[in-house]
């Protein structure tokens, strides 16, 4: 709106993991810019390179080069990079995950050695990395953020290895804030609700999950991206000053449900009774 403060005005904001123009990440980039904040969006990988150069290249953004994060080298020259330019940074988004699709569907009992290590490195032990970086650049404090679910919390149809993950993830948030914390850094995650992007097409049964919770949640509808840019954008803000350690729930009140709604129990009982 004319005339309202923009809230992130010369913040300096490391944005990972933008796939395309569908994903949570660039949602939260583009708001974080309109916001007043300066982006730097690297890309993990030279096959999306085409779709994020020119989404990064929109919003002015900064070191849109490639960094793997299992790259060491990789990292080093982003951070180095960022160092060199700007001298420290204010805020970071985590938004990487990844395992194999072939294992998100049938039993977790059943995924393999390989799969479950690659799924945490890439998932879990990226955020550990990317936050003791990005603090060592945050010399006025910061904030950090990752986004994770609520299969990391309870176990939800073919999440499988990645609902562990996620759970190592919401963890690592807890113990990353009580180390940061001395240091101004606070580091909290979005816990958003399913929403399609090219991350969550890949879990066996999505469709009928986004259905399903359209009908469960308090507000009864599905979560948007705008619902998610708005919650990184306080979270990075001055209005989230004391917030540190948390897993902020954006999922329409899905989380704090306990049995489904009248409406949608009626029809389950019913199909029982009939049986």
């Amino acid at each position: 709106m004319k005339g309202m403060k923009m809230l992130l005005k010369g913040k300096k904001i490391l944005i990972t993991g933008v796939a395309n123009d569908m994903s949570m990440a660039w949602a939260i980039a583009k708001r974080a810019a309109e916001q007043g904040a300066e982006i730097a969006m690297p890309y993990g990988s030279e096959r999306v390179e085409k779709r994020v150069r020119p989404l990064g290249e929109s919003i002015g953004a900064k070191f849109i080069q490639q960094c793997n994060v299992q790259d060491d080298a990789q990292l080093d020259s982003l951070f180095n990079a960022i160092e060199k330019e700007w001298g420290h940074l204010d805020g970071m988004l985590h938004a990487i995950a990844f395992s194999n699709k072939d294992e998100l569907t049938g039993r977790y009992a059943d995924t393999t050695r390989e799969n479950f290590k690659n799924t945490m490195d890439i998932s879990a032990y990226s955020l550990v990395d990317l936050t003791r970086r990005s603090a060592k650049l945050m010399k006025k404090g910061g904030s950090v953020i990752t986004l994770t679910y609520f299969g990391g919390e309870k176990s939800i149809p073919n999440y499988n290895v990645m609902g562990v993950a996620k759970s190592a993830l919401d963890s690592s948030v807890r113990y990353l804030a009580a180390d940061l914390g001395v240091d101004g850094v606070r580091v909290n995650a979005i816990s958003a609700g399913p929403i399609i992007t090219l991350a969550s097409s890949g879990v066996g049964g999505f469709k009928s999950i986004l259905k399903l919770n359209e009908k469960m949640t308090p507000l009864r509808r599905n979560m948007t991206l705008d619902d998610v840019s708005g919650a990184a954008v306080y979270l990075f803000s001055d209005l989230a000053s004391g917030v540190t350690g948390e897993i902020h729930h954006v999922d329409c009140g899905y989380s704090s449900t306990g049995m489904l709604p009248n409406e949608l129990k009626d029809v389950l009982l019913k199909g029982l009774d009939q049986e």
